[in-house]
C-alpha cells in the first residue's frame, strides 16, 4: 500500500475519534506511517465531527485535500453528503444509513433531505458506494455504541494491507473489556456485510 487517505465524518457521540485512533494504531502496528487530525464542531452536543486519517510509507501532512480521499466513512448520511467533495472521483464511500437531524431541522428552518437526494450526491461522485445499516446492526448485537467497530470492520474488508488480527488487537486495547465481545462481533459483521454487498 503506497498510501490510503480516509475521511470519517458524522456527529458527536458516534465514536468517530475513537475509530480514527484505532485506524492509526492498526496502521502503525502494520508498519505504516500515519497522521491524523480531527475537527469537532460542538461535538459534545451532537455537532459535526470530521477526522482526516492518512496512511502510507511516509506521510507528511494530516490533512486530506478536496477530491483526494480514497475512502469516506459517514457515520451519519447527511454529514457524509456534506463532505462528499473530499472523496476522489471513483473513491469508495461507506455510508451508515442513519439520519440525525441537525438543529436547523429540529427548529423547522430547514428540512432533512430525502434519502434519494443524499444517494444522488454520492452517485455523482462515485459508483463505489456502500449504504450499510450499521446503527441497526449494532443495536441488534446489543449496543448501538458498537457502530464504530462495525464501520471499522467494513473498512478492514476494503484495506487488506492491515491484517484482521491487527484491527482486533487495537480494538482490544481501546474498548472496555465488558464491551469487547459486542464490539468484536460488530467488527466481524461489518466485514461480512461489505463482502456480501
Amino acid at each position: 500500500m503506497e498510501k490510503l487517505d480516509i475521511l470519517l465524518t458524522g456527529v458527536g457521540g458516534q465514536g468517530i475519534i475513537l475509530a480514527s485512533d484505532i485506524i492509526c494504531q492498526a496502521a502503525l502496528g502494520a508498519g505504516y506511517d500515519t497522521k491524523k487530525t480531527d475537527a469537532l464542531g460542538m461535538a459534545q452536543r451532537g455537532g459535526a465531527v470530521v477526522s482526516h486519517v492518512r496512511l502510507g510509507e511516509k506521510v507528511w501532512s494530516p490533512l486530506i485535500k478536496e477530491s483526494a480521499a480514497d475512502i469516506l466513512i459517514a457515520f451519519e448520511k447527511l454529514e457524509g453528503g456534506r463532505w462528499c467533495g473530499y472523496l476522489r472521483p471513483e473513491g469508495t464511500a461507506i455510508i451508515n444509513n442513519q439520519a440525525i437531524p441537525p438543529l436547523s431541522v429540529n427548529t423547522g428552518t430547514e428540512k432533512y433531505p430525502a434519502d434519494k437526494d443524499i444517494r444522488s450526491i454520492f452517485r455523482q461522485r462515485t459508483k463505489h458506494i456502500y449504504f450499510v445499516e450499521g446503527t441497526q446492526t449494532a443495536k441488534q448485537l446489543g449496543d448501538a455504541r458498537a457502530l464504530n467497530a462495525y464501520l471499522l470492520g467494513c473498512l478492514s474488508a476494503l484495506s487488506p494491507a492491515i491484517k484482521v488480527r491487527d484491527w482486533k488487537a487495537r480494538l482490544g486495547e481501546r474498548v472496555p473489556k465488558k464491551a469487547l465481545e459486542i464490539n468484536l462481533a460488530a467488527f466481524d459483521r461489518g466485514r461480512k456485510d461489505i463482502k456480501n454487498a
